[in-house]
């Protein structure tokens, strides 16, 4: 088990007390663990599987692993799904699990599921760490780099983000955030308030819930003022329009907490547990992604298992003005539409983009898709026909989805399907450059080695595949999400060694974003996934 000690001690006590609870049911006359195996199951089933399915496993994105359901499945059966996926979007783990780990994992979700614990105010404060006190943030940069084309990448398993200068292709230091960060972001442009310095400071959250901020000013080995946690799974961050606060979404507890976005204090937990659109209360109804809206001083939390977006107005804390907008399940990741008014957001198991009219506070369309769509950060262009277009990937197909999202303009061709572009693979981003001629999709989804590695480009004129690039050959290596950077001039591309995360053999590829040749390779990276063009998203350039 050499890959779980290591990811183990990036997780260290956190994951422990996540996951820890009532002692484990073993069934009478069925399935059973050891101690020791049922620890080490438990650890990689939280490490993979419960994202998509959940901490208590009555499935979302994913399908339910309840024992009732997953004893009628078998052993084998288990072991042949969790080794080589379905045809439903579940990614195979043949190449990233042993086969010792795939039959543990097979007989741990036909055990009955620890309850992990709550987490208090007061707990959240036990964590928050200050190692730079703001009244010595220096006033004005400590180096000579360009600081905006500044990229935060993520060293998933490293449990750290990369810092790297998007000038001069080198990366500038390496920063402990905790398990598995799953994005990066700093206050953005906002039509009615300012913020000085605007992305100066950046905010990370990890699967163990651990809110990091970041001080760009600083010399390298002073980048990381603060820390908080909030909850011991998490997906999502944002920042108020004015930069005064951060809200943080947890997977477990469900809830979602506001932080004091100067000296990183939790000051506000709410709850997401409730009834869903069906009717049906909700244990486990986790926060999928968090935004700021840009033209209101509010935040959005998509409600995954309630299909419910809550639009939150932050101006006063004490009296939270929470607008719950039934839209679809499940609600996974999404983006804004160019004026800001509109959020476009995923609802996987209803294979659907939902709509939100952030000014009237109301759902305003739901447009049907092709199967799970996951647009990631999302891509707005302009199309010859549609007009201004919105498009999408998706685990479960092969596709790219894109939709007309300018009702104003373009109103025959509002919240309709523009195109539906075959690709070789499902996939998890899709991103493009106002600059560029071209729209980028990776295909991490599909099983095939050769795909996986593999980039498609598109062409925004004709909505056509013009080239496939084979980012990476190593084996157990991915191309996975796409940033351009401050120009639009290159194209950034992950190489993520998603099986041997022990050492730094992950890299970037860059191409130039006009001939779509490789220029240059950033290495020395572990496990590099998402990046983070400073100047981009802090100006909604998708």
């Amino acid at each position: 088990m050499k890959k779980l000690s290591i990811r183990s001690a990036v997780l260290g006590i956190v994951l422990g007390m996540a996951m820890a609870g009532a002692p484990p049911i073993r069934a009478s006359g069925g399935p059973s663990l050891t101690d020791g195996d049922f620890e080490k199951a438990k650890n990689l089933y939280f490490l993979h599987c419960a994202g998509c399915h959940g901490a208590l496993r009555k499935g979302a994105t994913g399908k339910n692993l309840e024992p009732k359901r997953t004893k009628k499945k078998g052993q084998r059966r288990l072991e042949k799904i969790i080794a080589f996926g379905t045809e439903g979007g579940m990614n195979n783990f043949d190449d990233l699990f042993t086969r010792d780990e795939i039959a543990l994992l097979a007989t741990y979700i036909q055990l009955e599921p620890p309850i992990p614990p709550e987490m208090s105010l007061d707990l959240m404060r036990e964590h928050t760490r200050v190692f730079v006190e703001p009244k010595h943030y220096p006033t004005k940069p400590q180096h000579d780099r360009n600081w905006k084309n500044f990229f935060i990448v993520i060293e998933r398993d490293a449990g750290k983000v990369a810092i790297v200068d998007g000038d001069k292709h080198e990366i500038v230091t390496h920063i402990n955030t905790g398990y598995a960060v799953h994005v990066a972001k700093s206050a953005e442009r906002h039509a009615t308030e300012s913020v000085a310095n605007l992305g100066r400071f950046w905010y990370t959250i990890g699967r163990d819930g651990r809110v990091k901020k970041i001080d760009l000013w600083q010399t390298p080995e002073r980048m990381l003022v603060a820390e908080t946690q909030i909850a011991y799974d998490a997906r999502d961050i944002a920042v108020s329009g004015d930069g005064k606060y951060l809200i943080a979404g947890g997977y477990w507890p469900p809830h979602f907490v506001i932080i004091d976005a100067e000296t990183m204090n939790p000051l506000k937990v709410v709850s997401t547990r409730g009834t869903n659109i069906d009717g049906y209360f909700i244990d486990e109804s986790r926060v999928a992604t968090v935004d700021t809206t840009p033209n209101q001083p509010n935040f959005l939390v998509s409600a995954k298992e309630l299909g419910q977006v809550w639009q939150v107005d932050y101006t006063d804390l004490n009296n939270l003005r929470i607008v719950q907008i039934d839209a679809a399940r499940y609600l996974h990741d999404g983006f804004f539409d160019p004026t800001g008014r509109y959020f476009q957001v995923a609802a996987n198991a209803s294979n659907k983009m939902v709509i939100i009219d952030t000014k009237a506070r109301k759902l305003e369309a739901t447009i049907d898709m092709a199967k799970k769509p996951h647009p990631g950060p999302g891509a707005n262009w302009v199309d010859p026909d549609c007009g201004p277009v919105g498009g999408t990937t998706h685990m479960g197909e092969a596709k790219v989805t894109t939709w007309g999202n300018d009702p104003v303009g373009h109103p025959d061709r509002a919240w309709k399907i523009c195109h539906v572009i075959k690709v070789d693979g499902a996939g998890l981003f899709i991103r493009t450059h106002p600059k560029s001629d071209f729209v980028w999709v990776d295909q991490l989804m599909h099983p095939e080695q050769a795909v996986k590695q593999s980039v498609q480009v598109i062409s925004k004129k004709t909505g056509r595949i013009v080239k496939t690039i084979r980012v990476t050959k190593n084996p157990g290596f991915a191309a996975v999400h796409i940033e351009f950077n401050q120009d639009g001039s290159e194209v950034w591309v992950s190489a993520w060694n998603r099986k041997d995360y022990s050492n730094d053999s992950g890299y970037i590829v860059i191409y130039d974003a006009k001939t779509l040749r490789e220029k240059d390779r950033i290495k020395g990276l572990r496990t590099p996934t998402g990046k983070f063009n400073v100047y981009n998203r802090i100006n909604h350039v998708t």
